[in-house]
């Protein structure tokens, strides 16, 4: 990845990438070859990796290796893809698609798709851990841990799940929906952007970590805001999943609950926001501006 070529560009490029890193990651990764394939399933049917990709951009920004974000690349998408086995469950949101294909539960079993999920869950740790040495030292790691676990918890994603189950038929005010929505969703967004700063060649100076984590925050945010118009405007074929399904489930949608006008409006100001908190580094903060703009836009 080079700073001449546009993000835009190389996009596709760096979904190879991790795609690729991804599948000898899974090659090696237990010795239950029903349970691998599971995994497999999970992880390497498609996506769009906007997760990685802020792991990247980030990383570009910061001034890091390209090779020193790969697995926090991987450990991000991890975590993503176990949380969604788990919310596709019977006991969750029941769902019989993801990314155009069976559901885990569906193409395997409930049991296999549980642990497939948990073995996600500890791969994605362990990848960090394993790649301790592409760091610049030992704190960068320890900080790159720390924000992920964080992010996938209970204080995070975990906790922003059990606020969307309990907010379910009911009618919540703004606020408390967006708290859910920074916490089920924005968290694992945030924690890929911070983890791109903490693999640079220095630590990021605590301005730039400050800013990261500003960016980082409003794009999660943004990123649910506009899932919740794609489940309401798009359609299953494009989305690889369900169309509809948060009206079905009487779930707290934002375009549902205040209009499609306010939604969008939100979107727009949330992504301006996190444009302007990125506007003193010029040409070295494109990648991020390039996501934001692509999570904001984006038809599926």
């Amino acid at each position: 990845m080079t700073h001449n070529d546009s993000f835009a560009e190389q996009s596709a490029i760096l979904v190879q990438r991790i795609n690729q890193y991804l599948d000898e990651l899974l090659s090696q990764s237990c010795s239950s070859e029903r349970l691998r394939q599971a995994m497999r399933h999970a992880v390497l049917a498609g996506g769009k990796r906007i997760r990685p990709l802020l792991v990247y951009a980030a990383g570009r920004l910061a001034g890091a290796e390209l090779r020193n974000l790969d697995a926090a690349a991987a450990a991000v998408e991890l975590v993503h893809c176990y949380s969604l086995v788990h919310d596709d469950l019977p006991a969750m949101d029941d769902d019989d698609l993801r990314r155009g294909r069976p559901t885990l539960h569906k193409a395997f079993d409930e049991a296999t798709a549980i642990l497939a999920g948990d073995a996600l869950l500890a791969l994605a740790f362990q990848c960090l851990a394993d790649a301790a040495a592409d760091y610049p030292d030992s704190r960068a790691v320890t900080a790159s841990l720390r924000v992920l676990a964080h992010a996938s918890g209970g204080a995070g994603m975990v906790g922003g799940q059990m606020l969307d189950i309990a907010m379910a038929g009911s009618y919540p005010d703004k606020a408390l929906v967006e708290q859910m929505f920074s916490l089920k969703t924005g968290a694992l967004i945030h924690a890929a952007v911070m983890m791109g700063g903490y693999a640079s060649r220095q630590a990021p100076d605590q301005q730039l970590s400050a800013r990261l984590s500003h960016f980082g925050t409003a794009i999660g945010l943004c990123f649910q805001v506009q899932d919740d118009i794609l489940d309401v405007t798009g359609d299953t074929a494009r989305l690889g999943k369900p169309q509809g399904s948060d009206e079905d489930k009487d779930k707290p949608n934002y375009a549902l609950r205040y209009g499609l006008d306010v939604a969008r409006q939100r979107a727009d100001d949330l992504f301006a926001e996190a444009h302007q908190s990125l506007a003193e580094y010029g040409s070295r903060a494109e990648p991020l501006r390039w996501m934001a703009a692509y999570i904001t836009r984006r038809d599926y």
